[in-house]
């Protein structure tokens, strides 16, 4: 089973050009023979006027179109009119070929910073089926700017864990007559990813891999589960982007612990110049 996690930048490439096709194109290279299973994308914009290099392409609907067979799961973090009488939308996707169920969108918590530049975030979560049985797969993007912000929402992604945990260790009572009630599989076990814009050794990483007590399987970062004792692969910084100032990863991949065992492959793909992140793709091991 494959996993894709990359924020696009809207499709805007290294060269400052938003190429749609050229980041499908980079999205289907990863796939190899048997194709990627689920794609996680950040920083997807739908009629967001501003974006440099952008037309306010609908980029949810297009990569719909895109990848016919995959079921597509848009989050948005940002939702604001346009002026104009439609709506701006900058948030997350999840492109799946294997079956989804459930769907949650959790707005990320936004304490006051004032003094610094930021947006509402959100993680996107589908629980999915997978050869083993049911699997949560949730992607999002962090806070840039603000540490205060950013060490909030890593927060919010361990209490999440736990309550999954706890929802699926006690199960569901269903009700008579009202199927909104009705038992779904939302399992302990879980994959996430996206750019969390803190670096390996920083404080907010460490934080959100802490234990979370009791029998909950905490997040467990899959690159150091394939490549114990080697420094991350830059996820940024790489063919004379804008930005940052030098490589780095802030890209990550974490599984919850009990699927630890099925995390077979963890690799950057330093290649593709079509946004100014680099792919990551996980690759589990279904028997």
């Amino acid at each position: 089973m494959k996993v894709v996690s990359w924020n696009i930048q809207w499709g805007r490439g290294a060269d400052g050009r938003v190429d749609l096709p050229r980041t499908a194109q980079a999205i289907r290279a990863l796939g190899g023979t048997h194709g990627v299973d689920v794609i996680c994308l950040q920083e997807v914009a739908s009629n967001f006027g501003g974006l440099p290099g952008g037309a306010r392409e609908d980029e949810p609907a297009w990569f719909a179109q895109a990848f016919p067979g995959y079921e597509p799961v848009f989050g948005a973090g940002i939702d604001a009119r346009d002026g104009e009488g439609g709506r701006s939308r900058f948030g997350n996707l999840i492109l799946s070929r294997l079956p989804v169920d459930q769907v949650f969108r959790h707005l990320l918590p936004r304490p006051p910073d004032p003094d610094l530049p930021s947006m509402q975030r959100v993680c996107v979560e589908a629980v999915i089926a997978v050869p083993w049985g049911w699997l949560r797969v949730m992607t999002t993007h962090l806070e840039y700017y603000s540490q205060r912000q950013r060490r909030a929402q890593m927060e919010t992604l361990r209490a999440l864990q736990r309550e999954a945990v706890a929802n699926a260790a006690a199960g569901g009572t269903a009700r008579e007559g009202n199927p909104a009630f009705a038992p779904r599989p939302r399992p302990a076990s879980a994959v996430l990813c996206g750019d969390f814009n803190c670096e390996p050794d920083g404080e907010e990483y460490a934080a959100l891999c802490q234990p979370l007590g009791g029998l909950a399987p905490g997040w467990r970062d899959a690159w150091r589960i394939r490549h114990p004792g080697t420094l991350h692969d830059a996820t940024v910084g790489l063919h004379g982007a804008e930005w940052p100032d030098r490589p780095y990863c802030c890209d990550f991949f974490f599984v919850s612990a009990d699927i630890a065992s099925l995390v077979k492959r963890v690799e950057v793909d330093a290649d593709t110049p079509a946004s100014d992140h680099q792919p990551v793709v996980l690759t589990l091991a279904v028997g």
